[in-house]
């Protein structure tokens, strides 16, 4: 199974992850707020996701890990 982490404290939101994923298992966290007071992103379903890291390479901010078969 992979792996998809986030640092959320340093997330600002931007949703650049979010529109790039192919299987459509990230959001931006409605009801948390991370210490800058924004959204930030998460994982809905750990278990669909391909590896591809096409949401770390999208991040502005280098805040996603993306580990394969873990």
């Amino acid at each position: 199974m992979n792996k998809v982490t986030f640092n959320v404290d340093l997330c600002k939101g931007c949703g650049l992850c979010v529109s790039v994923c192919p299987k459509k298992i990230l959001v931006l966290a409605q009801d948390t707020l991370n210490k800058k007071g924004f959204h930030p992103a998460q994982i809905i379903d750990q278990e669909k996701c391909i590896g591809c890291a096409m949401c770390a390479q999208m991040c502005p901010d280098v805040i996603i890990t993306v580990e394969k078969g873990v």
